[in-house]
């Protein structure tokens, strides 16, 4: 068997196992996603091995789409770090087996703290999914691993119930994109809908000639400039641009006449242009819309920027 036969064998497996698991969702997916959504705590996640490799995953779904969530090593719980744990927490225990003793060991303390416990397992009647409010089922027919050894379907199955989750808190939440921006700044969506045309702009040294200025005196503007365009003001009136384009097809028309023109003579008039006080989205959006790569900012009536893809 080639590499790609025994990989399309993984995958086919794999989605199988998730076939399986999704015909058994039931009413305690709902009692878990009201639980989160209606508690004053965060929801602790909890996993050892690949379950908490796969637990560190949800945690970071779940904070990054409003449910303040953390990771909780039950080895380092059980040695101190369930003074985190305050009663208001959801604590979510993944384990496929269902009993793995690290995990267990942290359900007495849970019990007397009152704290709601979801359990992840792949084993309904394991002693993690009897003792846990509500059981979330992640049993899959087989690893996708030949020895059935190695953890393969099994923790695809429990990501994707991770997901499963997260999309379901978003929805109860009303989770918007504006929402998902406030917590990922750095990221481009959270620059598209939290910054301004303002923020993002050029507004020093702006390439800036005349309408009568020659076609000379242009390129040496918009090669100083180093932004592709040159903006045409009469007394302070915006007349038009002059892109890097704009002079490629003027200097194929005009050719050697080209000398003869000014910078008005092969602007581009129909310039389009935008407020700086614009979202970033409105902008991305715009130039997308239109199929160009930059914008000349306005305030009012008065040019103060150049915005760039």
């Amino acid at each position: 068997m080639s590499a790609v036969d025994i990989a399309k064998e993984v995958i086919e497996v794999e989605i199988a196992g998730l076939v399986h698991m999704s015909s058994r969702l039931g009413d305690d997916f709902n009692k878990a996603v009201k639980t989160i959504i209606s508690t004053d705590g965060r929801t602790i996640i909890c996993g050892m091995g690949k379950s908490g490799l796969i637990g560190k995953k949800i945690v970071a779904s779940f904070a990054s789409t409003g449910t303040p969530s953390f990771f909780m090593h039950p080895g380092e719980a059980f040695h101190g770090d369930l003074g985190m744990v305050t009663p208001e927490d959801v604590f979510i225990a993944i384990s496929n087996s269902g009993e793995t003793d690290e995990v267990l060991k942290l359900l007495p303390f849970l019990r007397d703290n009152g704290n709601y416990i979801i359990g992840i397992t792949g084993n309904k009647n394991s002693t993690l999914a009897k003792n846990s409010h509500c059981h979330l089922d992640i049993a899959v027919p087989k690893e996708a691993c030949p020895l059935q050894l190695a953890p393969t379907s099994s923790t695809t199955a429990t990501l994707v119930m991770g997901d499963a989750l997260t999309v379901a808190l978003m929805e109860q939440r009303s989770f918007k994109p504006e929402n998902f921006a406030r917590f990922h700044p750095g990221g481009s969506l959270g620059r598209r809908l939290l910054s301004k045309v303002s923020d993002e702009m050029i507004s020093s040294n702006l390439p800036i000639v005349k309408s009568d200025t020659s076609i000379q005196e242009l390129i040496h503007t918009m090669t100083k400039g180093m932004l592709g365009v040159a903006i045409i003001m009469d007394d302070q009136l915006f007349k038009g641009i002059v892109t890097d384009g704009d002079l490629r097809r003027a200097i194929e028309k005009y050719e050697k006449d080209i000398f003869d023109k000014k910078s008005i003579d092969i602007s581009s008039q129909n310039t389009i242009t935008i407020s700086q006080d614009s979202s970033m989205i409105i902008a991305t959006e715009l130039m997308e819309q239109k199929k160009i790569n930059l914008l000349v900012a306005f305030d009012n009536d008065i040019v103060v920027g150049v915005l760039k893809k």
